[in-house]
């Protein structure tokens, strides 16, 4: 077979062993491989076995992740959903559908210190689920809110995503996480404001809160005001460039075990408990990454990179017909495999097309983040649905799928948007450069 075909087999072979329960990591691992060596040599490819798993948790950009992961398992653990919920409650409580939409703002507040989506939506879902109960809100939109809401942890930095897509493709980590905060901010705002829109269509499936006075609103301000002093210091210095993103990882991780400590939401057994989460999801995604790293030199000798660009260049079809084409792909995966295998696999095949086509590799990684997102909340694999189903135990899934129907609709609204008007993800990052 030629590099090309090989390729492409290896792509199907991966994505049959990932449809039959193959951890993400081995499947690329031995597909990648096997097919390195099959186009080289089998010394080669047990070069690249014997040297990628070191280069890559030994390398200093990687830091990054497991910090601001520590950070977001520290902050749940010391109960900071709750207090987030209830500020956003405070000030959004007595709108037409106000508690889902302060549960959206507390989404997006705790988006800006988890770089986890699933962390997102347990957080703010636990305390947020039973207080619309009580408040006789439908049960579609009080899950549906919070699934989509969850979401926003993939695209407000710091995220996961972002952070591997900028290590897969060289992208800077930092104009990365400026440019996701535009679209953060703009994407929360439309899904607060399709509840409101929802809501004022159908008024008995979400009953008005009550009022909180000034100083009520003032107090719950207040509990929140360390933690969203931490979020603006650890921005807000990346922005200005008072520390790299390694740096701003520790700080934050640092400054959340020590608030934490200070107000006493935090006990050594939880602190315990937040280390062990985060080195639970570091280690799952670093053996996702080393599979990646193995199979990136297979796709790379296999030249599918390559043909498809030339191959998209010759028929002569639009730039931006090409990227639907992509979306659209994104889309059928999204509902098959995996998020974070999604990244791994298609990134490196998708990316020097993208190049070769014109577009900013910043624009096109706020993309990748957002399709991401809708395959998060996409039946029938959608994670933050079984999330939030695994909070509300006796809310069925077929009526939480029928809740983020809507926020569906607005992410693919938005997304249509940031293919037309690009400025929206790119103004920020070279304002500030």
């Amino acid at each position: 077979m030629s590099p090309f075909i090989t390729g492409i087999v290896g792509v199907a072979a991966t994505l049959v062993l990932l449809i039959l329960g193959v951890p993400i990591g081995i499947s690329m691992a031995l597909v990648g491989f096997v097919g390195f060596a099959y186009i080289v040599t089998i010394n080669a490819a047990f070069h690249v076995v014997s040297t990628v798993p070191y280069g890559l948790i030994s390398n200093y950009d990687w830091l990054v992740l497991p910090l601001f992961l520590l950070m977001g398992t520290v902050l749940f653990h010391a109960g900071l959903g709750a207090a987030l919920f209830n500020m956003a409650y405070k000030i959004f409580g007595k709108l037409p559908g106000g508690l889902a939409i302060g549960a959206l703002g507390s989404c997006a507040i705790f988006s800006a210190v988890s770089a986890s989506s699933i962390a997102t939506a347990a957080t703010i879902g636990t305390p947020a689920i039973p207080e619309m109960k009580k408040y006789k809100y439908d049960s579609a939109l009080a899950t549906g809110c919070i699934a989509a809401g969850g979401t926003l942890g993939f695209l407000i930095p710091p995220s996961t995503i972002l952070i591997i897509y900028g290590i897969l493709t060289e992208t800077s980590i930092v104009e990365l996480f400026i440019a996701g905060i535009v679209p953060g901010i703009m994407l929360a705002a439309m899904f607060m404001g399709t509840v409101y829109i929802h809501v004022r269509l159908k008024p008995s499936i979400a009953p008005p809160g009550k009022d909180s006075t000034f100083k009520e609103k003032l107090s719950a301000i207040g509990a929140c005001a360390e933690v969203l002093a931490l979020i603006a210091l650890v921005m807000g210095g990346l922005i200005v460039g008072w520390f790299t993103p390694t740096e701003a990882g520790g700080i934050a991780a640092s400054g959340a075990i020590v608030l934490s400590l200070v107000r006493k939401k935090l006990n050594w057994g939880l602190l315990n408990a937040s280390i062990v989460d985060a080195v639970k999801s570091t280690g799952m995604i670093f053996l996702c990454a080393i599979g990646a790293f193995i199979m990136v030199p297979f796709i790379a000798v296999s030249t599918i990179p390559m043909e498809l660009a030339d191959y998209i260049l010759e028929l002569g079809i639009s730039p931006t017909l090409a990227i639907l084409f992509i979306v659209v792909l994104y889309f059928i995966l999204g509902c098959f495999i995996d998020t974070m295998a999604m990244v791994l696999l298609t990134v490196p095949i998708f990316f020097p097309l993208i190049i070769k086509l014109g577009f900013d590799p910043l624009w096109f990684g706020i993309l990748i983040a957002l399709l991401v997102e809708t395959a998060m909340i996409s039946p029938p694999i959608g994670m933050n649905v079984y999330v939030i189903a695994g909070v509300a135990k006796d809310i069925p899934m077929e009526t939480i799928f029928k809740g983020i129907l809507p926020f569906v609709l607005t992410m693919l609204l938005f997304i249509i948007l940031i293919i037309a008007f690009p400025q929206i993800v790119l103004f920020l990052p070279a304002l500030i450069s």
